[in-house]
């Protein structure tokens, strides 16, 4: 739900957009931390809100991280 405001944050088209990992922290909502594949070699981090579901509001993109390989740790940022 989150690839098109990635897109447009990025500026980039993403052909690949598969979820590899994710933790989450609970907080006046959650917060998700994502690894996703964006191509054979690309990765990247995203940090995603969803809301308490009483405020009926899908998840959105809060930060990302780029440059990111299959191997680097999935921190909180």
């Amino acid at each position: 739900q989150v690839k098109p405001q990635f897109q447009s944050r990025a500026n980039t088209n993403c052909s690949v957009f598969t979820a590899i990992e994710y933790r989450t922290q609970v907080v006046a909502g959650t917060m998700y931390f994502i690894k996703v594949q964006v191509s054979n070699a690309e990765y990247v981090h995203l940090k995603v809100f969803q809301s308490l579901p009483h405020e009926n509001q899908g998840p959105s993109l809060a930060d990302f991280q780029t440059g990111k390989t299959r191997d680097d740790p999935l921190t909180y940022f």
